[in-house]
């Protein structure tokens, strides 16, 4: 079964890949990370409502947006994912998104089968994505060694501002 998404996800997409010069109110509103479910009727793929951190939450109501995002990912359902890494490595700091394709163990085999067989649709929709990480359980997400090598391998030194 290919599912459909709603244009939101395709708008929050776009509006976390483009990082235009912004007021610091806009910068604020600006997603850190988000989580993709599928709707009620199990159809169309959505944005899940209050599973997301707005760059304005960093050292507000989160300290650590990295372990914030593990936090959000369910234990017994998949998910997509979008995070923004900020790192850096010997040479300059960077940011990219990062699109993750959560299927935990505990995970229905139905569930997994859904997302699944949808993922290559969505990340073509997400053009310009460089990092794409499927996790199968919270072993392997989350030490934040794990995603600096998938953002570079040994180069990258630090994390949203932490060393490595």
């Amino acid at each position: 079964m290919l599912l459909t998404w709603l244009d939101e996800v395709i708008k929050v997409f776009n509006d976390m890949k483009v990082r235009k010069s912004s007021t610091s109110d806009e910068v604020k509103k600006r997603k850190k990370a988000v989580l993709f479910c599928l709707s009620d009727d199990k159809k169309k793929i959505v944005v899940e409502e209050g599973n997301q951190i707005l760059v304005g939450d960093i050292g507000d109501s989160v300290d650590d947006p990295y372990a914030c995002f593990v936090k959000l990912l369910p234990l017994n359902d998949c998910r997509y994912g979008l995070y923004d890494a900020t790192y850096e490595t010997k040479e300059s700091k960077k940011e990219d998104l990062v699109f993750i394709f959560w299927a935990p163990e505990g995970a229905p085999l139905k569930s997994k089968m859904i997302y699944a067989s949808s993922k290559d649709a969505i990340k073509k929709k997400f053009t310009g994505i460089k990092h794409e990480w499927q996790v199968n359980g919270l072993d392997d997400i989350q030490d934040r060694s794990t995603l600096a090598e998938k953002l570079g391998g040994n180069v990258v030194v630090s994390l949203e501002g932490r060393p490595l």
